[in-house]
């Protein structure tokens, strides 16, 4: 009885494979690989595994809460045909007004905290951190005992000095200030860490050479910087966006921003579908946004990396 004898190409590609699955299993079984899978697994869990939920329910039928069945775009067309886009509207606008005031107040405060405070950097900065150890509701409900009618600064303004002073609560400015009081952190301490990247010799270099302090600042400091300027505006711009806090404690539902929204259909109308769906076009939104601002200022680039 004899027996066919194999083809040498066929022998190699065998070898090959059985030579590739031999290199694919040793990789995934390396000790750091093999050691980080639970964690890699638990943020599968905790992070995809809901973003899927979310996504299968936002093609559901309305006011239903079954995740397996047959898709529909009810909800997108509900969201096209009323008017959520006002509310997506606020929420962008007011979280590039909180963006664009936090770099304008937490620039000169990061550069001092960088250059110019010295040994009281230290106290500055833990005078900074201690209102995060308190709940923001609270700190927030604290500033409408403060501006309320007949609260701390108007009555005290009344008894005092009888000025009659109209509240300022309950309208679209409280909330971008209770906005950048409460997300004043997140921008100043990456901006901090981008300033304190800027050596003082490097300036000097550029002054030496004839450069102005116009100049300096815009050709060397500004871009050395701009790392941990970026990461301060990207993470106040999505904190911002996904704010409703301020918007229902200062605000007093004056103006109702997309997270309000969404969080409604979740719970009063019992419409997880719709809440879904906007929740999915939120972060599609914010995503892109902060995709295009990646792609514009390349960190990679600005640190030299390549």
């Amino acid at each position: 009885m004899g027996f066919r004898k194999q083809h040498p190409g066929a022998q190699l590609m065998s070898a090959s494979q059985a030579e590739g699955s031999r290199f694919s299993l040793s990789w995934l079984w390396r000790p750091g690989r093999r050691h980080a899978a639970p964690i890699m697994l638990l943020l599968l869990l905790g992070f995809a595994a809901p973003l899927i939920a979310i996504v299968g329910f936002s093609f559901g039928k309305e006011r239903t809460f079954a995740l397996w069945q047959a898709p529909t775009f009810e909800s997108y067309r509900t969201i096209v045909e009323e008017t959520f886009y006002y509310s997506f509207l606020w929420s962008l606008g007011m979280a590039v007004t909180t963006v664009v005031i936090l770099v304008l107040i937490c620039y000169p405060v990061a550069y001092g905290l960088a250059k110019i405070f010295g040994r009281w950097s230290n106290l500055i900065t833990l005078l900074l951190v201690l209102p995060l150890f308190v709940s923001e509701n609270v700190r927030l409900y604290g500033w409408v005992l403060f501006l309320i009618k007949g609260g701390v600064l108007l009555g005290t303004l009344k008894s005092l000095f009888g000025i009659d002073a109209e509240s300022i609560l309950f309208t679209p400015g409280i909330i971008v200030f209770g906005m950048v009081y409460v997300y004043l952190p997140f921008m100043l301490f990456p901006m901090t860490l981008g300033l304190s990247m800027v050596s003082r010799e490097v300036k000097e270099a550029a002054s030496d050479l004839g450069a102005s302090r116009l100049q300096v600042f815009r050709e060397v400091e500004l871009p050395l910087a701009m790392p941990g300027m970026i990461i301060g505006c990207l993470l106040t711009f999505v904190l911002s966006v996904g704010a409703i806090a301020e918007a229902k404690v200062l605000g007093g539902q004056s103006v109702i921003p997309i997270v309000h929204d969404i969080e409604i259909a979740f719970t009063y109308a019992q419409n997880w579908p719709l809440g879904a769906a906007l929740s999915v076009l939120l972060i599609v939104l914010v995503g892109a946004l902060v995709l295009l601002v990646l792609r514009r200022f390349d960190l990679d680039r600005i640190l030299g990396r390549r």
